[in-house]
């Protein structure tokens, strides 16, 4: 039997409506589709407009979805891009669709994967400034990381993933030159990761070089440091915008499904339909093997 999967309508004064349109007619063979949330007649939405209301109804899908996938009543979610301050204007507390996802289902534990092909990226710290990252980024923090990029790599079908932890400061620190968050929090973890029989890297990678090596996932220390490379490989920019966008953003930890498109609103585009549903499309598809290795090992 086919997964259903449920797919929330985003902020719909961008993109979010016309690739998941576009979108559905390439995944019908693999699964079935269940669009959430309170579509708004075409006429009546103004395009690459910061609007509340879209905002709410935004959040409102999303909730929704959620209580869906926690009652097995859809196998997995995908969510169409939210504009963030539209969200929050409409009485949504929250930086995006991942703390929304984890205060909702009560999930401590999480971390974002993003997927391009034979890539993928788990987050030890993401929606924060700069600055706070060497403030929040703890020795548990990145051991549970490694622990979620494990067995999310296991979910993908990758059965004894290898798994690199890039290092935070220039060339890893050498060895406590330009930094000893490598030597005081970095390596405690990835040894501990080993205690726990994970294949980990000995050492932090050098950030300069580590996603240059073909490992099964990367840990990165912040949100610009694991996207970067992914988007880089994945966002094809054609002179005149963007002419493909391929990367999948999965929240990992949760006690449901959860996978998107990794880039945004595209209000530039929006209400024009020449949106690339290309990473809808893969989030879909990524969405339905998680979907059937949860039934498989169920």
């Amino acid at each position: 039997m086919k997964p259903l999967i449920g797919i929330t309508i985003g902020d719909q004064a961008g993109i979010g409506l016309e690739i998941i349109e576009k979108a559905i007619p390439k995944v019908k063979d693999i699964c079935n589709v269940r669009i959430i949330g309170k579509i708004l007649p075409q006429d009546t939405i103004t395009y690459g407009e910061v609007n509340p209301h879209y905002g709410r109804l935004a959040g409102e899908a999303i909730r929704e979805a959620i209580d869906l996938a926690l009652h097995n009543k859809i196998d997995a979610i995908v969510t169409a891009p939210i504009h963030k301050k539209a969200f929050n204007l409409g009485g949504w507390d929250y930086p995006g669709h991942t703390e929304m996802l984890a205060d909702l289902t009560d999930t401590k534990d999480y971390a974002m994967m993003l997927i391009h092909k034979n890539l993928r990226v788990v987050h030890a710290t993401t929606h924060i400034p700069l600055r706070e990252v060497f403030n929040q980024l703890t020795t548990e923090r990145i051991f549970i990381t490694i622990k979620v990029a494990h067995n999310a790599c296991r979910q993908l079908g990758i059965d004894e993933p290898f798994i690199a932890v890039a290092g935070l400061n220039p060339h890893s620190s050498d060895n406590g030159l330009f930094g000893d968050e490598e030597i005081k929090i970095i390596q405690p973890a990835i040894n501990k990761a080993k205690e726990y029989g994970f294949m980990v890297v000995n050492k932090p990678v050098p950030a300069d070089i580590v996603f240059a090596k073909p490992y099964d996932c990367i840990v990165a220390m912040y949100h610009d440091q694991g996207h970067i490379p992914l988007k880089t490989l994945g966002f094809k920019w054609g002179g005149d915008g963007w002419k493909s966008v391929d990367g999948v953003n999965v929240t990992f930890g949760l006690p449901i499904i959860r996978t998107s498109p990794d880039h945004g609103v595209a209000f530039g585009k929006a209400g024009k339909g020449t949106a690339d549903p290309t990473s809808m499309i893969s989030a879909i598809e990524i969405a339905v093997t998680l979907a059937k290795n949860r039934r498989k090992y169920a």
